[in-house]
């Protein structure tokens, strides 16, 4: 058996129709500076210096590249140790500012109240229409002049109602004379599709037409691992049972069956939302209601979130955001050692890189990574961008033309399976032989052709590893435990497809949080919060991070070479799952 590496491969997108010549170049400016990291010490008695270790500010541009800034470079002002207060300290870069706050103490003074703070938040912080506010968990601390710090109960809270659906409300904390606030939510469901028996959950999926190649087997790695764990007694004696629906790929349909499974079949959550349609059309909706969605297979930019500071995010996507994906393809044509005649020298320092990229959701929110990772690297002038369409064959081979005369040492195709097949098919027929990098999506034995012996070496990034050198036919424990439970559950087909993989993937992180609430009381919210409070192991790959209210996906992959040369085609590691500092570094 060849030793494979089989990527997780998210759904194609919808072809762009007009191929043109993207030459607009913006000038690159400084958009702001962000603090990361606030000092160490943030509190001084009278007459201290300022100390600014373990500050760390970051500068972030108009191309969204960002810089770490040195300490040296910063002007910092507003310390004052001669006045006990607390003080905002403005933190200076290119007449962009950002703050921090210190107190200064003055120990021998009263004991006199400065300050409160929420020290812990409730333990509920969403709420069903009509239910009345639990302060379980709530803890307010006091600060005072003299520094002492003490938690106080005698604080009054107003603010709270649950008279309708409220996003965004906003308790106020007074104690004495000062105050400080904490936010809240209101939603008509806080559980649901929850029984003393089973847990309902379900998705939408293509299932007919072109894209039940993806859709089928994709349901079938989620029902194999159901199947699994209710095999064996389910969770706390609560059996799995999972609902779809056939969305065609289309994202009207994908969202008004979304809402059927929420609003009709009381689902308690969404496990691998499928396909760029649905997912871009439901986000909004499932931000809305609250219901969990786990794992979208796909990785457009707006999965990406930023924390939402105290209140449950219920979007919890898992493969990599396409803007990451660029990122890493891009450090890895930068950087890796692929080039030469020998295929062990790094890109030259002044070489030009081509990117074919659609003009879709998926190939431009990989454009948008490509183009931050060359910023980043001050490699931008050396970028040369054209899009395509595989529909318009003629337009893409002017594309590759100019990208030939333009003599581009590597390429990069930014786009999902359909259109990478028609680009590299294309760039074969012009004779091109540089090497070729692409996303995860496209590291499928269906994304080339196989009958093509392609001129060029390609590679394509992977988040998922099962090579094991010295495992059963150099293959990982994890992928055989997959492969034994695909059998196990009548998929035995699938048990090498890497769609499968996908919705196994989707499955298991899914009831990893059901497993983490325990026998607790399982509510979205409780459910969220065990989703969110330590790093979570992915079968067959690395871990997901959403501790910290992080939305941002796998952000480390491996790396795969294509080899066309058996009965079909192959996709075999070559670098192991890194992070790009760690492609940076060599």
């Amino acid at each position: 058996m060849k030793k494979l590496v089989l990527l997780l491969v998210a759904v194609f997108s919808l072809f762009g129709l007009i191929a043109c010549v993207d030459n607009t170049e913006d000038e690159k400016t400084l958009d702001s500076i962000v603090i990361t990291a606030e000092p160490t010490k943030v509190e001084y008695n009278l007459g201290e210096e300022l100390d600014l270790t373990g500050l760390a500010v970051k500068a972030v541009y108009s191309d969204e590249t960002e810089v770490e800034l040195a300490v040296a470079d910063l002007t910092v002002t507003g310390f004052d140790n001669t006045t006990a207060s607390e003080q905002t300290i403005t933190v200076t870069y290119q007449r962009m500012n950002a703050t921090f706050t210190v107190n200064v103490f003055d120990p021998d003074a009263e004991r006199v109240l400065r300050s409160i703070s929420v020290k812990s938040l409730p333990t509920t912080q969403q709420y069903a229409v009509g239910e009345s506010f639990d302060d379980t968990g709530l803890v307010i601390e006091a600060l005072y002049e003299n520094g002492d710090r003490e938690e106080v109960t005698e604080y009054t809270l107003t603010g709270f109602t649950s008279e309708a659906v409220k996003l965004d409300g906003v308790i106020t904390v007074t104690f004495e004379e000062e105050t400080t606030t904490f936010t809240y939510k209101v939603r008509e469901i806080i559980v649901q599709g929850v029984t003393d028996t089973t847990i309902t959950v379900g998705n939408t999926a293509a299932t007919s037409g072109y894209f039940a190649a993806v859709g089928i087997p994709f349901n079938a790695g989620i029902e194999a691992y159901f199947f699994k764990v209710n095999e064996a007694g389910g969770i706390n004696g609560r059996t799995l049972e999972f609902i779809t629906y056939d969305d065609g790929f289309d994202a009207t349909a994908g969202l008004n069956y979304t809402k059927q499974l929420v609003e009709e079949d009381n689902v308690f959550a969404l496990v691998g939302h499928f396909g760029t349609p649905t997912v871009g059309a439901t986000l909004g909706y499932i931000q809305e209601t609250g219901v969990p969605m786990v794992y979208a297979a796909t990785g457009i930019n707006s999965l990406y979130f930023e924390k939402e500071d105290g209140l449950s995010n219920p979007v919890m996507a898992v493969q990599p955001i396409y803007k990451t994906d660029g990122r890493i393809m891009t450090t890895r044509a930068l950087n890796e050692s692929l080039f030469g005649a020998n295929g062990d020298a790094q890109l030259p320092s002044d070489a030009k890189v081509g990117v074919l990229h659609t003009t879709t959701d998926d190939g431009m929110s990989i454009k948008a990574g490509i183009e931050v990772q060359a910023a980043t690297e001050g490699r931008e002038d050396d970028f040369i961008y054209r899009s395509f369409s595989a529909a318009d064959t003629a337009a893409l081979a002017a594309a590759i033309l100019d990208l030939q005369t333009e003599g581009v040492q590597a390429v990069i195709v930014a786009s999902n399976q359909a259109p990478f097949k028609a680009a590299v098919g294309a760039l074969d027929s012009a004779g091109l032989t540089v090497p070729v990098f692409t996303s995860y999506v496209n590291a499928d034995a269906t994304s080339v052709d196989p009958t093509i012996d392609y001129g060029f070496p390609m590679f394509a990034n992977a988040w998922l590893d099962i090579v094991d050198p010295e495992g059963t036919n150099g293959l990982s424990d994890a992928y055989w435990t997959f492969a034994t439970d695909m059998t196990a559950a009548g998929y035995g087909d699938y048990a090498a497809n890497a769609f499968a993989m996908a919705g196994y993937i989707a499955a298991s992180i899914f009831v990893e949080g059901l497993n983490r609430v325990d026998d607790g009381l399982l509510t979205w919210e409780t459910y969220i919060d065990a989703m969110e409070s330590a790093e979570i192991n992915v079968p067959m790959g690395g871990v997901v991070d959403f501790t910290e209210g992080k939305r941002w996906g796998i952000a480390s992959m491996a790396l795969l070479q294509l080899d066309n040369s058996g009965d079909l085609p192959a996709w075999a590691k070559v670098r192991n799952i890194e992070t790009i500092q760690d492609i940076q570094a060599k």
